[in-house]
């Protein structure tokens, strides 16, 4: 006789609270309320066009800055020179151009807002990778200390441009794994990722990120939990890739979506604190855009396809969870 965990693959929880990712299927008993609920199905998200870049750009693979009303995307490679210093700021609708970085930069890592971003880990304009590291305040750059270990094709995690994370990489002749926090005045290495790479995507905070995907010889669907002092391997994503996009605010929920493979991808996976699941593709197949938002609400723009350098946006909506209670009488 089949049982509901033989059938759903989850088992029936008692927990004093609703979990804040349920998935397809999950049932749980809340002990606060005296209620048995659970999740019939997961809402359906979707990819919609939103306004275009001024200047088609990629390589910002690790940027993730902002929300998909108030977006961020600076330097990158772009058609006519390679790295730039050109910052755009998203409103929800269109992009304007802002403050001009101090120093161009390509294949960078960036994390935090509109108006209180960081950036750093990348390839200096044409030149090698770099340890230079710039903050923004919503309309000027002002470079800060440099990072302990010079590279590019990182990623970053940070709520704000006061503290945050610096991880993974290529110093030029080796992927790396070095890890490093900043706590408003300076760089200090920290636990390692497990697994050294480049051209990956993070996402979260200094105390509660997480890192997936990438290149580590080769790509890779390798995802990692950052918990504020060491790094844990969990579940990988369904689809190996480098150069993918990536939405969230903590290790709890997170998207990735974009990216390559042996070619340009499509393909959307959604995490719930434990594993991937594919939803709805991207519409335009393209790598090394910038990213912006949450899980529920993200942004991805620019990157490269086969057409080239693109200027493309897409926003990313997902209805909120309904849960169903069970009537027990």
């Amino acid at each position: 006789m089949s049982n509901y965990k033989d059938i759903h693959g989850t088992q029936i929880e008692v927990r004093s609270d609703n979990p804040s990712n349920p998935v397809n299927g999950q049932v749980w008993y809340n002990t606060t309320d005296n209620k048995l609920r659970g999740l019939a199905s997961n809402p359906v998200g979707s990819w919609a066009t939103g306004g275009s870049l001024n200047l088609g750009r990629e390589q910002n693979t690790g940027l993730s800055v902002g929300t998909q009303t108030a977006g961020l995307l600076f330097g990158g490679d772009i058609p006519s020179s390679g790295g730039t210093v050109k910052t755009e700021e998203y409103n929800g609708s269109s992009w304007t151009e802002s403050g001009n970085m101090n120093t161009s930069r390509r294949g960078g890592a960036g994390y935090g807002t509109q108006t209180s971003a960081m950036s750093g880990a990348s390839f200096a304009g044409n030149t090698g990778e770099t340890d230079k590291t710039e903050t923004y305040n919503g309309s000027t750059w002002t470079e800060i200390a440099d990072l302990n270990a010079a590279r590019a094709y990182a990623a970053g995690a940070g709520a704000n441009n006061t503290s945050g994370l610096f991880f993974g990489g290529n110093d030029g002749s080796n992927n790396i794994a070095i890890n490093e926090s900043y706590n408003g005045t300076c760089w200090a290495e920290v636990a390692n990722l497990n697994t050294a790479r480049n051209g990956l995507s993070g996402i979260g905070t200094g105390t509660s990120a997480l890192a997936f995907s990438g290149n580590s010889g080769s790509v890779t669907g390798i995802t990692e939990i950052w918990n504020g002092s060491g790094w844990t391997e969990t579940a990988d994503m369904n689809t190996a890739r480098s150069n993918a996009g990536g939405a969230g605010v903590n290790s709890t929920s997170a998207l990735v979506y974009g990216g390559y493979t042996t070619a340009y991808v499509a393909v959307t996976e959604e995490w719930n604190g434990t594993s991937w699941s594919e939803v709805a593709d991207i519409s335009t197949v393209r790598s090394a855009g910038g990213s912006s938002g949450t899980a529920a609400s993200a942004l991805y723009s620019g990157g490269q396809n086969p057409a080239g350098k693109v200027t493309t946006t897409e926003e990313w909506s997902q209805p909120a969870l309904t849960i169903r209670e069970f009537d027990l009488s």
